[in-house]
């Protein structure tokens, strides 16, 4: 099996063909974001930036995308170990600002996952489980800021 693999999306704008589009300083944000074989979803701009709440925005996509990663690549190695995970959360958050060139870009992601575990399993393993995910989540090894995750383990 080949060791790359390629994926597709689509991205439809203007959402609506009625919305306002530039030259007008309010043109309209909104898109429809897709890959084959799955349901569309809407995405914008972060309303700082003259888009509307209720849609996804790059910056919650890129830390989504963070938190995901880290997530099945820990199952993964929990699977491997079979380590029986009863739930999975997490509370990411993502900061945008300026870099040191003057760009805009985004400088940090903190993931914060709390894992339930089946009553006796060493919580040392599975908070340790974290930082091989990390090392391991292709997301993480694929941007240039900084992504650390601050775990919670306990048993169910």
């Amino acid at each position: 099996m080949s060791e790359d693999h390629t994926f597709h999306t689509t991205l439809q704008w203007p959402a609506d063909p009625a919305q306002e589009k530039p030259p007008t300083a309010t043109f309209s944000r909104n898109g429809i974001l897709g890959s084959p074989g799955h349901p569309p979803f809407v995405g914008g701009s972060p309303p700082v930036f003259g888009g509307v709440p209720d849609r996804y925005n790059p910056e919650e996509l890129m830390t989504l995308s963070l938190s995901e990663c880290h997530m099945l690549t820990f199952l993964s190695l929990a699977a491997k170990k079979q380590v029986a995970v009863l739930a999975y959360e997490d509370r990411a958050t993502g900061r945008l600002g300026q870099g040191p060139s003057g760009k805009m870009q985004m400088e940090h992601v903190m993931l914060r996952p709390k894992v339930t575990v089946a009553k006796g399993t060493d919580l040392a393993m599975v908070n340790a489980m974290h930082e091989k995910a990390h090392a391991y989540c292709f997301m993480a090894n694929s941007v240039n800021f900084p992504v650390e995750n601050s775990p919670e383990a306990r048993e169910g």
